[in-house]
């Protein structure tokens, strides 16, 4: 009677005693190795630590309260500046660059001092406003511009008046973009530009405050 042996036998095969069969004692990681690598990983940490607690106090609030932050005050110095009237030599009263330029100024003199009253003058402001528009799209059947870019260019300087220096002298700008309904609809047209030119504005006032809180925190 004819018996059948296997001669090979592979790993994985559920008899534990076939042979070819290696049994391997699982392997355990050594403790002095997760004791190197905790030791490492607690060092980053540390390390990690150590450097945000040195950089902590190179942050300061630009807007801060002093009565909280004695290092702040921003708002007191951009109160003392005196924002100068904006003049009109390029653009005749009752302009649209005359109007645009008595809205930045008003709105210069409240976002420097909050609304409250200001204080003593430290510093004068002074502007110079050009404008420009652009046609961005134009109607190739009729020749009429659909989308119209409106721009306004500022240069201006920060006089420090107990030495007479100009301590700031620098430029911006700002453009947007506004549709021309048509024609025949030329109140929108008119209701267009007059809102791109509010916007533009509000971006010169945003750059020029920027721009002078840097130097009071900065110095220059």
């Amino acid at each position: 009677m004819w018996s059948l042996r296997r001669s090979l036998s592979f790993r994985g095969t559920r008899v534990a005693g076939e042979s070819g069969i290696q049994r391997q004692a699982p392997t355990k990681p050594s403790g002095f190795r997760l004791s190197l690598r905790s030791a490492g990983m607690t060092m980053r940490v540390s390390i990690i630590i150590g450097l945000a607690s040195l950089t902590a106090g190179c942050f300061m609030p630009l807007y801060g309260d002093p009565a909280v932050v004695p290092s702040a005050g921003l708002d007191n110095r951009l109160a003392s500046v005196e924002v100068a009237p904006i003049p009109t030599a390029n653009a005749p009263n009752g302009s649209p660059l005359a109007r645009v330029g008595v809205d930045i100024r008003n709105e210069l003199m409240y976002e420097l001092t909050g609304g409250g009253p200001a204080a003593a003058p430290t510093h004068r402001l002074e502007i110079r406003l050009t404008s420009t528009r652009l046609q961005v799209i134009v109607d190739i059947n009729t020749a009429r511009p659909d989308i119209e870019d409106y721009g306004i260019n500022a240069t201006y300087t920060l006089t420090d008046l107990a030495t007479g220096k100009k301590v700031v002298n620098a430029t911006t700008f700002s453009r947007v973009s506004y549709n021309i309904p048509g024609q025949e609809q030329r109140f929108a047209g008119a209701r267009g530009l007059r809102d791109a030119e509010n916007r533009a504005a509000k971006v010169i006032v945003d750059n020029i405050k920027s721009r002078l809180a840097s130097y009071f925190v900065a110095g220059s």
